[in-house]
C-alpha cells in the first residue's frame, strides 16, 4: 500500500492531490492505485458547492427587488427618517460588495482545489487558474443573468467579481505568508 504523496510522484494515479508535503493529505492511503473519491469531494466540494450558490445567487430569488425588500427594513429599522435616495444608494453598494465577496470567496476555493491538484498541471499555476476560472465564471454568470427577465447582466459587475477574485486570492496569499508562533520552550 502507497501513501497518496508516493503514488502520485510514481504516476500511479491518474489525478492526484498534492500538498507539498506539509498536510495531513498527504497522508490518505491509495489501496490499488484507485483515486480516494473522499478526497476529492474534500477538495473540490467547496468549490463545486459555491460555484451552485452563486449559480443561485444569480436567479430571480437575488434580484434587485427582492434584495430591497429585506435591506429597507433594516435600514428604517436603524434610521427610520432614512431618505429613499439613501436607501438606493446604500443597497447598490451591498449588491456590488456582495459580487466582490462571492467571487473573493471563489477564488479562495478554487485555489485551496487547484493547488492541491497534480496529474492535470493545476497545481503548478494554481493562482492563475483560480483567476482563470473567477473571470470566465462571471462572464458566463452575466451571461445567466441576461436570460433572467428581474436580472440586468453588466460587463462592469464582471470586473468587479474579478477584482474580488484578485482581492481573495492577495489575501490567501498574505495569511499563507504569517508568521506562526513558536512554541515555547520547556526548560526542565
Amino acid at each position: 500500500m502507497l501513501k497518496y504523496g508516493e503514488a502520485c510522484q510514481r504516476g500511479r494515479l491518474p489525478l492526484c492531490f498534492y500538498s507539498g508535503g506539509n498536510s495531513l493529505i498527504d497522508e490518505i492511503e491509495v489501496r490499488r492505485g484507485k483515486l480516494d473519491w473522499a478526497n476529492v469531494l474534500w477538495v473540490y466540494g467547496p468549490l463545486v458547492a459555491w460555484l451552485v450558490i452563486i449559480y443561485l445567487a444569480s436567479t430571480d430569488i437575488f434580484s434587485s427587488k427582492h434584495t430591497a425588500s429585506i435591506l429597507e427594513p433594516i435600514l428604517r429599522w436603524f434610521d427610520p427618517g432614512i431618505s429613499r435616495a439613501r436607501i438606493k444608494s446604500i443597497h447598490f453598494a451591498v449588491r456590488k460588495a456582495g459580487h466582490f465577496c462571492e467571487y473573493g470567496i471563489l477564488a479562495v476555493f478554487a485555489a485551496r482545489a487547484f493547488r492541491w491538484t497534480r496529474g492535470l498541471g493545476f497545481y503548478r499555476h494554481w493562482a492563475l487558474w483560480a483567476i482563470a476560472l473567477v473571470a470566465i465564471y462571471s462572464l458566463t454568470d452575466e451571461y445567466h443573468q441576461s436570460f433572467v427577465s428581474t436580472r440586468t447582466p453588466s460587463i462592469y459587475d464582471s470586473m468587479i467579481d474579478t477584482a474580488g477574485g484578485l482581492t481573495g486570492l492577495l489575501l490567501a496569499w498574505l495569511w499563507s505568508r504569517r508568521k506562526k508562533p513558536r512554541k515555547a520552550e520547556v526548560r526542565g
